[in-house]
């Protein structure tokens, strides 16, 4: 007994119904409401049959996009969406290029740090706290080095005094294991007191002479 062949199934996988369940925005085919809004600068603004609002986004090129589903009826412009989303995807990457998370430096030292090594330090604490990063530094005690912790402390409390202008000190200086240690945050730097005067403010007039 031969039995009919079965009818096609019609819950396969579809690839292009799966990119548009990804879409943001409804767009051209997926629009599914009797009318829009049209908005933008490319249109006469007004409310169209969708059918014809396709067919001006087809005439132009373009896509016709929702922007705003909750309205009535829905609103829409007609534009490239594949530019659209390209300039959306740039401007997040350069918001979060600006908006750069801020790193911990460490800056390491010994009791016995020599002047030039110091100052080498200084310089590259300076650079880490102008780019917004935080910056550790600390004093390492190997063997019978610990005996001189005051000198560590010594150190650090003059590296803070270097940094005063351009790094917020986080506390004195303290001892984790066979290390001591002082944390910086960036913080903004004041203008100085001549540069912040108003340059078209009057001058004083000169005494008299007595």
């Amino acid at each position: 007994m031969a039995f009919s062949p079965k009818p096609p199934f019609r819950g396969g996988f579809n690839p292009r119904f799966r990119k548009e369940q990804q879409q943001e925005h409804r767009t051209n085919h997926m629009i599914k409401v009797p009318e829009v809004r049209l908005v933008g600068e490319n249109v006469q603004v007004g409310v169209y049959p969708t059918p014809e609002a396709l067919k001006i986004a087809q005439s132009l090129h373009l896509d016709l996009v929702e922007i705003s589903a909750s309205a009535v009826p829905p609103v829409c412009r007609i534009i490239d969406y594949n530019k659209f989303l390209y300039d959306e995807k740039k401007k997040k990457k350069e918001i979060k290029a600006k908006s750069k998370t801020s790193e911990v430096k460490e800056i390491r030292f010994t009791p016995n740090t020599d002047d030039h090594d110091f100052e080498f330090k200084v310089k590259h604490a300076e650079k880490f706290l102008g780019e917004g990063d935080k910056v550790k530094a600390h004093v390492q005690f190997k063997g019978r080095a610990i005996m001189f912790k005051e000198r560590g402390e010594l150190l650090l409390l003059k590296f803070a005094d270097r940094l005063k202008d351009i790094g917020a000190l986080e506390g004195l200086p303290k001892m984790e294991g066979k290390r001591m240690l002082v944390m910086f945050a960036p913080k903004s730097q004041k203008k100085k007191e001549g540069k912040s005067k108003d340059p078209q403010a009057p001058k004083p007039e000169p005494k008299p002479e007595q």
